[in-house]
């Protein structure tokens, strides 16, 4: 009997019609059967919200052999949690997000649509992967990410991951990659995150901005000096929030 080929579900944050998911199917196509679930306009920063006040709705947009490819109206892990009751014919093997056109490490995993749906596929019990690329560009050159998306997700396939854990993969921003590097989360925090500017002579309007500022730029083992000296960044990340270095602490509390 033939062996089936891994079904890989497919989604993102930045909309159906952006390059990096296109870039991805690319780069996904030869190791598995790809379904796209991906949001029908772009939906960065959403996390893992939820549409919660009205209906969503998908749509069929290209059904070839070995890719099928849907938009939904919904949020990035309304598209997985959607995918998985309606169009997929079996567990998928794999969860794969992105390639976001943007930096997705350090703290930016807590906002990220792109690792929404890492953590949702993540809490359906599938190896997931959310891949990023430190260029906001329309039309980024995803090329030299592709042999690192195809050799990350093979051995993901071949080994899988533990519960509750799943992989946040940065890509620098350079033709020449140097190479791996399996890093902690950088620490740091986005500070002038607001810019005031009048509209209609009300000035109450803000736009969100901010600068992001590293407290711990001089640390080999984190992303972000990954990401600044041309390495891939992976950082192992878990679905499970639990404070476990405070937890026996705790119970002397009460």
């Amino acid at each position: 009997m033939e062996k089936q080929r891994p079904l890989i579900l497919v989604s993102n944050d930045d909309g159906i019609t952006a390059k990096g998911i296109s870039e991805l199917i690319k780069f996904l196509r030869p190791i598995g059967e790809v379904v796209v679930m991906a949001p029908d306009t772009p939906r960065s920063g959403t996390a893992c919200s939820l549409t919660t006040k009205e209906p969503i709705h998908y749509q069929l947009l290209r059904k070839d052999v070995g890719l099928t490819v849907y938009k939904c109206s919904g949020t990035p892990a309304d598209c997985v949690k959607l995918a998985f009751e309606t169009v997929l014919d079996r567990k998928p093997d794999l969860v794969v997000a992105g390639i976001n056109h943007g930096d997705n490490s350090s703290v930016n995993v807590h906002y990220s649509g792109t690792m929404g749906v890492v953590m949702e596929g993540c809490l359906k019990g599938v190896p997931s992967i959310g891949f990023s690329l430190c260029s906001f560009e329309p039309n980024a050159d995803f090329e030299p990410a592709g042999p690192y998306v195809r050799q990350i997700v093979q051995a993901v396939l071949d080994r899988g991951l533990p519960p509750l854990t799943c992989l946040n993969v940065n890509f620098p921003d350079t033709k020449e990659l140097k190479g791996i590097r399996i890093c902690e989360q950088a620490k740091g925090q986005w500070t002038n995150e607001w810019e005031n500017f009048a509209h209609r002579g009300d000035a109450h309007y803000y736009w969100l901005v901010g600068e992001f500022v590293d407290t711990d730029a001089d640390n080999e083992k984190n992303d972000h000096w990954a990401l600044r000296n041309g390495y891939v960044a992976i950082t192992p990340t878990t679905v499970d929030v639990t404070a476990r270095a405070l937890l026996e602490d705790m119970k002397t509390w009460f």
